[in-house]
């Protein structure tokens, strides 16, 4: 008896210039803003007495990111309703635009659906793969359903991907900087180990970083180890084994300076374990920053330069880009995480993300009534239309109606 073959993956063109010109006319009405347009033109600035508002150069979507919700929306305009579309997890990092995909009739399943979620797809259904991209695992399964898959993955995501492919194909173990629960971070690891005898171990923080630094250049408990690091290694990972040769990549969004230190660190640790002469042997390093964020993070850091009272960051608190963006903030000013203007609720309460605490809390008497300068900036998963939200808001606080300012 043979076993029936996996039925192909469909391929559809979704990139056509009429639907392309119908989904960027939606995209518009969606996320668009006048309001942002014009004081991007004046040079980042908007002002009245009392008030002045500095917005950062670079901030809101990124390519990678405005790609993905085209290609969602281009998803339910080549396949209308009644065919099933089914996205996994979250679009991109923000509510509200999750929300509005939502809106279109697209089904949110897990970011790595279960055998449950797995069933109820069909080979004529339609699955969106998220900008993050999607485990290999996941994606295989999918591919022998012989469903449409469209993937958004961000190219720079993929660009990770390479890498520890190709550390894997080496035998090299891929160290990655970043959250080991994110999404784009659980894909990545999941390329580290699919591919070749490859293995992976995830750093989150500096300090965890010097303590597998310590481990390479003495050795140690390992036990301890593995314990310490639950949940963001391979299985099978041995220290003693795994760590005599690495190479450095990265969540795409994490803080330049950050990832850079983490492999310097780490490089120096191997060359003080095997030497100098022998260190390319067992450090591999590639820059896999997203482009994007970088220029977010350079932007931020250029205006927080200028005099500021207080900066706010607004985004989804579950973006990985626009927390770091906080992060920034909070080691010079007073920074609110918000993910909408709805959360500043009037000038003596801001409701915003401690990341900290991993919760919102609540801050009384945060705007005063005196002249003012507050800086703007906002993650690479945030629409105009929310920029603009939070603009006007912040003025209507100090009793300014923003119309009358863009008066010629």
């Amino acid at each position: 008896m043979t076993s029936e073959a996996p039925v192909a993956p469909q391929k559809v063109n979704l990139r056509r210039p009429d639907i392309m010109a119908a989904v960027q006319a939606q995209v518009v009405t969606h996320y668009r803003s006048e309001l942002v347009e014009r004081i991007r033109a004046n040079g980042g600035l908007l002002a009245t007495d009392g008030l002045t508002v500095k917005l950062a150069k670079e901030f809101g979507f990124c390519y990678g990111v405005e790609r993905a919700i085209d290609l969602a929306y281009a998803a339910r305009k080549v396949f209308p309703p009644p065919k099933r579309i089914f996205l996994l997890g979250e679009i991109i990092h923000n509510p509200e635009v999750n929300d509005q995909i939502r809106g279109l009739g697209i089904v949110s399943l897990s970011p790595k659906p279960g055998d449950r979620e797995l069933a109820q797809i069909a080979s004529e259904d339609v699955v969106i793969i998220p900008a993050f991209g999607t485990e290999v695992e996941t994606r295989r399964r999918l591919e022998e359903k012989g469903c449409v898959l469209v993937d958004t993955t961000c190219g720079d995501v993929m660009s990770v991907w390479k890498r520890v492919r190709q550390y894997s194909r080496e035998n090299v173990t891929s160290i990655i900087h970043g959250k080991a629960r994110h999404e784009e971070t659980k894909a990545t690891t999941s390329q580290a180990t699919a591919y070749g005898s490859g293995h992976y171990l995830v750093v989150f923080t500096l300090a965890e970083a010097d303590y597998v630094c310590d481990y390479i250049v003495h050795g140690g408990d390992k036990a301890a180890f593995l314990e310490k690091f639950a949940g963001a290694h391979s299985p099978g990972f041995d220290p003693d084994v795994h760590l005599r040769a690495v190479g450095v990549a990265n969540q795409t969004t994490m803080l330049r300076g950050e990832t850079e230190e983490v492999q310097r660190r780490i490089r120096a640790a191997m060359e003080k374990r095997y030497g100098a002469a022998t260190l390319a042997e067992h450090f591999r390093f590639f820059d896999t920053i997203c482009g994007a964020t970088q220029d977010r993070q350079d932007a931020l850091q250029k205006l927080l330069q200028e005099p500021l009272d207080l900066l706010l960051v607004i985004g989804g608190y579950n973006s990985s880009n626009t927390s770091h963006l906080a992060e920034m903030g909070e080691s010079r000013l007073p920074t609110f995480f918000i993910k909408n203007a709805a959360k500043m609720v009037s000038k003596d309460l801001i409701v915003h993300w401690n990341q900290h605490d991993q919760r919102e809390v609540e801050t009384c008497h945060w705007l005063p009534d005196r002249p003012l300068t507050v800086g703007v900036t906002a993650g690479a998963s945030c629409p105009n239309n929310l920029i603009e939200e939070t603009i006007r808001r912040l003025f209507e606080l100090r009793g300014v109606a923003v119309q009358a300012l863009l008066r010629d």
